[in-house]
């Protein structure tokens, strides 16, 4: 985590910001909650138990800072609130991955298979343009709410 913090301290130096207390505070919330897809609020409200004193404003600013250098990426599942995922792994931006969304309880699955490679390609070639990233949410009903009728 150390590492990751201070390559993220690195990224926002080059853009002439820093990472201050209150940032980094934020970033080890979203590194100790990966793959959780915490909205702003819920991640103010972890903040909130470290510090009482950071306002929601704060971490607004700190998670859309994070999202401009590509520390984070911000999903929204259809529920019209953005959810923030860690977007480095190793000090590299992670390839997207992509998820199953439960339209019952709301459940997210994240699964790694690159599905839209075949695609990414013909997009390409026919329409001369390049796909810097790409998001798949696949809605519908997990085993659980299955078994529940």
């Amino acid at each position: 985590m150390k590492r990751i913090i201070s390559e993220a301290g690195e990224k926002l130096k080059a853009i002439e910001s820093k990472l201050t207390a209150r940032r980094e505070l934020t970033l080890r919330v979203l590194l100790e909650n990966r793959g959780k897809h915490l909205s702003a609020e819920e991640v103010y409200n972890l903040v909130k138990r470290e510090a009482a004193d950071v306002g929601l404003a704060t971490v607004y600013r700190a998670l859309e800072l994070f999202q401009e250098v590509g520390l984070i990426h911000a999903i929204d599942f259809g529920d019209g609130r953005k959810r923030y995922d860690f977007g480095m792994e190793d000090g590299k931006d992670q390839h997207h991955h992509h998820h199953l969304i439960c339209t019952k309880c709301g459940r997210i699955i994240e699964f790694n298979e690159d599905l839209l490679d075949e695609i990414e390609s013909r997009v390409n070639k026919k329409y001369n343009f390049t796909i810097i990233n790409h998001q798949l949410k696949i809605f519908g009903v997990c085993s659980q709410c299955a078994v529940i009728k």
